[in-house]
């Protein structure tokens, strides 16, 4: 079976790239071992969520995607709102002041991966090969061979990588990588407020991390992460549902009221990683297999889609060159690493300075998010930044 292109991972990322490609009549086949489950309108809510930029909603547009999110759910955020728990400190962000009619979308990566794996099917040089995994590769100077666990073999020019952290692609091409601990876990769940999250992500820093309540499709329904101590966070997840929603109010300051349920409780540690080179020959990573980032910023996957944009354009302005070629591989990875890293480095930069109890560095946060918060240029140039604008 001969393909062009052999995306390994069909996730999020990997399947926004396969959308990309398949609209310009590339052959590709997209490997999955997981299908994710059917969406019901009466589920609920998955607990693992991501908020999309502009620029990543405007990607799925392009992919053909976005109709279909928007049929199953995705919440809109208007506004935004930061603050210290150590001081006043507070910054916040309405997209009314921007012109803009939201901030982002709150969308449960199971519905982002259903609708693009079901905008996949309208593209005929799309093949979506689903439970199957990559068990191993060869190279030869005019393809690469992937065979598959189940023996079957595929050969294409070029061989993606998107199959997140634990990259089975990585390995298999022996690049080297580093990772970060941060020591920490992300509790997360979703829960319901007394009181209507107004459309508005919620973020308070504690000095033990940041917790974020993000808004879903429902007046006083939020998806909740919630990052503390590794040690802690195993703690948390002993609780009874009492005792957490009452901590975990209160870690929000009650802004949202008490909490009249929570569901879905789990943590999942948290690591830095960036891989030491994207490339091998005719192979390239992208998305969490080439690197993860703290999430206090939401900014994980709005990178990847960012990957595979650029990925996708290189590929479709070089229809003549060989698609596996390091040449071209290269102008992909010095498009994207500088990006990536820099991300990396703040998210890790903005989780020190707001964990540290020095009061030094507490009178430097808070001065500093109010002072930006009163200097209406500034903070909205850094809004529509983050957006993607």
């Amino acid at each position: 079976m001969d393909y062009e292109i052999i995306i390994a991972g069909g996730g999020m990322v990997g399947a926004a790239l396969a959308g990309l490609l398949g609209q310009a009549g590339k052959k590709v086949a997209v490997l999955e071992a997981t299908a994710p489950r059917a969406f019901v309108v009466s589920d609920p809510f998955d607990n693992r969520v991501s908020a999309l930029s502009r620029a990543s909603q405007r990607l799925l547009e392009q992919a053909g995607a976005w109709p279909e999110v928007l049929a199953l759910r995705a919440a809109p955020y208007e506004n935004m709102q930061v603050w210290d728990a150590t001081g006043a400190g507070l910054i916040r962000f309405e997209a009314a002041e921007l012109g803009e009619p939201d901030l982002g979308h709150i969308v449960e990566n199971r519905v982002l991966q259903l609708a693009l794996l079901a905008t996949l099917t309208r593209y005929p040089s799309v093949d979506l090969l689903c439970p199957t995994r990559l068990a191993d590769f060869e190279l030869s100077p005019q393809q690469i061979t992937v065979q598959l666990a189940d023996g079957r073999r595929l050969t294409a020019q070029l061989l993606i990588g998107a199959d997140g952290a634990q990259s089975g692609v990585r390995r298999l091409a022996a690049l080297p990588y580093e990772v970060l601990d941060y020591g920490q876990k992300a509790v997360v769940a979703t829960v319901y407020t007394a009181l209507p999250h107004e459309a508005t992500a919620w973020q308070r820093f504690l000095p033990s991390g940041p917790v974020a309540f993000l808004p879903l499709p429902h007046p006083q329904a939020c998806s909740v992460v919630w990052t503390l101590a590794a040690d802690q966070a195993d703690a948390v997840l002993l609780w009874s549902a009492e005792r957490f929603n009452r901590e975990l109010a209160q870690a929000l300051d009650f802004r949202l009221g008490e909490l009249i349920s929570s569901e879905g409780r789990a943590a999942f540690p948290l690591r830095g990683l960036h891989a030491q080179s994207y490339l091998h020959e005719r192979v390239a990573l992208i998305g969490d297999a080439a690197h993860t980032i703290h999430p206090l910023a939401g900014q994980g996957v709005n990178l990847g889609f960012k990957d595979a944009q650029v990925l996708a354009e290189l590929i479709l302005a070089n229809q003549t060159a060989d698609l596996g070629s390091l040449r071209l591989l290269r102008r992909y990875e010095r498009a994207r690493r500088g990006d990536n890293e820099l991300t990396q480095k703040l998210m890790e930069g903005f989780s020190l300075l707001f964990s540290n109890t020095l009061p030094p560095w507490q009178w430097l946060r808070n001065t500093g998010l109010s002072t930006v918060n009163q200097l209406p240029p500034l903070k909205y140039q850094l809004a529509r930044r983050a957006m993607g604008l």
